[in-house]
């Protein structure tokens, strides 16, 4: 399964990820940038270390699992 991660940087300079399951493809980067600069804008979101206040990184990860018999 594949999930687009968005790293955003609180007030207290500490990473917070929010994770979308299957993201549409090919991912498109300045859709995702577009968003991430919305949700800054609007102030939606925030942690116990306060408001995001920058973008950090986007990326997709794949997780594989293989189930071994024994």
């Amino acid at each position: 399964m594949k999930r687009l991660e968005l790293k955003f940087l609180d007030e207290q300079d500490k990473t917070v990820t929010i994770s979308l399951d299957s993201p549409a493809e090919p991912v498109d980067a300045m859709a995702i940038t577009a968003a991430m600069d919305q949700i800054l804008a609007q102030q939606v979101l925030y942690s116990s270390g306060g408001d995001m206040v920058s973008k950090k990184s986007a990326r997709i990860v794949e997780r594989n699992v293989t189930d071994i018999q024994i």
